[in-house]
């Protein structure tokens, strides 16, 4: 069974940047992809970022494009959501997951989720 445990989320000003952290366990990570999820409150959630563990391809919202950036350390096992010129619309709880394959845009299509970590944007 693969656990997820994210970090890293806070309280920060527009403009500033936080950096989210998945550490899994369990299982291998080879085979499997990630993404990043959030969802604000009376929303549903939504993709962010995704990557194929092995080959390192990611995969972006249009709306974090050029802002955020997904990466993994295999040693580790560990992956991480950079986010950079954030703004109060990035406001959410944000998730990683994972789900054997290539990284995939739908929530549904995830296997395995973390328990979330809050992020708010605000003055």
């Amino acid at each position: 069974q693969l656990q997820l445990v994210e970090s890293g989320g806070g309280l920060v000003q527009p403009g500033g940047s936080l950096r989210l952290s998945c550490e899994a366990s369990g299982l291998s990570l080879e085979e499997y992809a990630m993404g990043w999820f959030r969802q604000a409150p009376g929303k549903e959630r939504e993709f962010v970022a995704a990557i194929n563990w092995n080959s390192g391809r990611t995969y972006y919202a249009d709306s974090v494009k050029g802002r955020f950036t997904i990466s993994r350390d295999n040693a580790k096992n560990t992956l991480y959501l950079q986010m950079n010129s954030l703004r109060p619309e990035d406001t959410a709880v944000y998730y990683c997951a994972a789900r054997g394959g290539v990284a995939a845009q739908r929530p549904t299509s995830y296997d395995y989720w973390g328990q979330g970590t809050q992020v708010t944007v605000s003055s």
